[in-house]
C-alpha cells in the first residue's frame, strides 16, 4: 500500500490517505456497479427463458386409442379425442371450470374440467362435437377425468389444450 507525503505549511511532510481512499473507494463503487449488472442480467436471462420440462419432470405419456386408454394411470400425461355426450355446468368454486363428458372410441366415459380462469371457453360447443385433448388423467369411480387442459402460468407443469372445430384452446 503506497501513501504520498504532502507538504505542510510549516514544512513538514504529512501522509496523506484521504486522496488515496477515496480513488479506491471509487474504483471499488465501480466494480461493485458492474457486478449488480452483471447480475441482474444474469436473472434477467433465467426468468426470461423459455424452459421446456425435462424428460424426468414430465408424466409419462400415453394416448388415447381404443386398445391404450385402459393403461392410462393417475397423473399421467394423455391425449387423445372423443365425442361430446353431456354439457355440465361450470364448477365455479375456486378456480372456475368448463366442463363435459367425452366419452372415446373405448366407450370410456371421461370428464373434462378446463380452467377457464387460465384458459378461453370452448366456444360453440355441442353434443356430438369431437374434442382432441392433452391434459393430466386422474382416476375417479366414474371413468376419470382430464385436466391441466391449459398453459402453466409458474411453468411447473406441461401445457395441455384442448381442440376444437379445428381451433386450440389453451
Amino acid at each position: 500500500m503506497k501513501t504520498r507525503r504532502v507538504p505542510l505549511p510549516n514544512g513538514e511532510r504529512q501522509l496523506s490517505n484521504i486522496s488515496w481512499c477515496w480513488k479506491k473507494l471509487r474504483c471499488k463503487v465501480r466494480k461493485m456497479k458492474k457486478l449488480a449488472l452483471f447480475l441482474v442480467l444474469l436473472v434477467a436471462a433465467y426468468l426470461g427463458y423459455e424452459h421446456e420440462p425435462t424428460a424426468e419432470s414430465r408424466p409419462a405419456t400415453a394416448q388415447a386409442t381404443s386398445s391404450n386408454d385402459s393403461g392410462w394411470r393417475a397423473g399421467s400425461q394423455v391425449s387423445g379425442n372423443g365425442t361430446v355426450i353431456r354439457i355440465l355446468s361450470d364448477d365455479n368454486d375456486g378456480s372456475r371450470h368448463q366442463r363435459f363428458i367425452l366419452e372415446l372410441a373405448s366407450g370410456r366415459s371421461v370428464l373434462v374440467a378446463h380452467n377457464i380462469d387460465l384458459a378461453p371457453r370452448v366456444s360453440g360447443l355441442s353434443v356430438g362435437d369431437t374434442v382432441s385433448f392433452f391434459g393430466q388423467f386422474e382416476t375417479n369411480d366414474r371413468g376419470g377425468v382430464i385436466h391441466w387442459t391449459h398453459k402453466d402460468p409458474q411453468r411447473r407443469h406441461v401445457d395441455g389444450w384442448l381442440q376444437h372445430k379445428g381451433k386450440r384452446f389453451d
